[in-house]
């Protein structure tokens, strides 16, 4: 437990909600928000925190994280992946629902709330199924389930190929005013491992076409249309993915849209041995072998343009939020099997601060940028009041230096899984504290 006052001296603080992006103290008081500004004095008994040289600003705020439990603890716990949350910089995440059981039921959300009660560092909202065991043959209690807290509903992992039940969900979503979060993916394209294009082709592994996705994209901003829901497209990885929700925003659709760090800085290449990042100005790691099961995640990894074209309507403010799909898995999922049968997925919640700070560093985005995008915005999507470092707002708040450097090592991270391409590259960016309600929940 920290201290009843704590004194975050002499950071750059940079809060969008309210306009600063200066050299200021920030004083937490019970949990709140006291004080901003610049020289304050610190209370009899305060922790007074240094934050010379770092960046203070709202915690941040990840709208889709899996946790895996319950069901999957071999991959990822609760505690391991709120631990990995907190020393990234979050201070609240939302967890998917693809766990066994999966969260369809106001009994299941109630034992994971007593498990992030009992185990979580950082706030945890559940995201609902929108079928029943994520099966796609049978609604949800939208309603009952929203009551328990849900923020939203997804089949993340899975798309709701019944488009009468996507109808239902969206109609809740509009009587309920929580999102649908749609994993957009026709599953009878989506038979590959990797993107389909001339990389896959050159090493022989079935791909996975654009098209897969773009198609489910479309379906379900025509629902949003037709229903006037709430549309979230989750982890959009294509130019033209996201040119339709672009196209469907100007026509006054109701959808909101994520992009992943992944996708803004990796491409397919990746698979072939790569290890530059896109769109930034950072030393590339070693090659690696070609094939390394870490660099399959779904969507895949695109084509250098499509990271282009993503970057540019990020600029642009069509994609609201970054998040990570933080998706662990256990080393025999990922290391142990050949390409096209390891488990999809990325470890990201570690990652996701340095690998926007390198796109800052290259005059793509501001700091600002990036805590908008991290922090204000997500707060909105989820209606809660969070994202904003104002005197008596709740003290969730994160210190980072921009300029560490650090070696990405399983040893390093919190998370119970790394399976991660960056392994053994070095990054920039480090959360140095993380305050949740005024409490630490991580400190280096």
């Amino acid at each position: 437990m920290s201290p009843r006052s704590i004194l975050v001296r002499g950071g750059h603080v940079v809060d969008p909600a309210n306009g600063r992006d200066d050299l200021a103290d920030v004083l937490v008081r019970d949990g709140m928000v006291a004080e901003v500004g610049p020289s304050l004095s610190a209370p009899v008994g305060a922790d007074v925190f240094d934050a010379t040289g770092l960046v203070v600003a709202p915690g941040l705020i990840d709208v889709h994280v899996h946790l895996r439990e319950p069901g999957f603890e071999a991959k990822e716990t609760i505690a391991t992946g709120t631990a990995a949350a907190a020393a990234g910089g979050f201070t609240t995440i939302c967890c998917m629902p693809n766990t066994r059981p999966a969260l369809d039921s106001v009994e299941v959300l109630e034992d994971l709330k007593a498990r992030v009660r009992r185990d979580g560092r950082v706030r945890v909202h559940p995201v609902a199924a929108i079928t029943k065991g994520r099966e796609g043959r049978e609604a949800v209690d939208f309603a009952a389930l929203a009551a328990a807290g849900a923020v939203g509903f997804s089949d993340d992992g899975d798309t709701t190929a019944d488009s009468a039940i996507m109808r239902r969900a969206l109609e809740a979503s509009r009587d309920l005013n929580r999102p649908v979060m749609v994993h957009c993916e026709d599953k009878a394209l989506a038979v590959g491992a990797m993107h389909e294009g001339g990389v896959s082709e050159r090493l022989g592994i079935p791909g996975i076409p654009a098209e897969a996705e773009e198609i489910i994209v479309a379906r379900d901003l025509m629902l949003a249309r037709l229903t006037r829901g709430w549309l979230h497209v989750c982890h959009v990885s294509t130019g033209r993915g996201i040119d339709l929700v672009r196209r469907a925003k100007a026509d006054g659709v109701r959808v909101t849209a994520e992009v992943m760090p992944h996708h803004l800085a990796m491409s397919d290449g990746w698979v072939v041995g790569e290890r530059t990042l896109l769109n930034v100005d950072e030393p590339a790691g070693t090659p690696a072998p070609a094939g390394d099961p870490d660099t399959k995640v779904n969507p895949p990894l695109r084509t250098p343009e499509d990271t282009w074209l993503l970057l540019a309507a990020l600029q642009e403010g069509i994609f609201d939020v970054v998040a990570t799909d933080h998706a662990p898995h256990a080393s025999p999922e990922k290391q142990g099997s050949p390409y096209d049968r390891a488990a999809f997925g990325l470890s990201g919640l570690e990652f996701a601060l340095p690998l926007m700070l390198a796109l800052v560093r290259a005059g793509h985005l501001s700091l600002t940028d990036v805590v908008r995008r991290l922090s204000l915005e997500p707060a909105r999507l989820l209606r809660v009041p969070l994202g904003d470092l104002a005197p008596g707002r709740t003290a969730d708040l994160v210190a980072f230096d921009p300029e560490e450097r650090w070696v990405v090592t399983p040893e390093r991270l919190q998370t119970k899984s790394a399976n991660t391409p960056l392994l053994g590259m070095e990054l920039r960016g480090r959360a140095k504290l993380t305050l949740v309600g005024g409490e630490e929940r991580h400190r280096e």
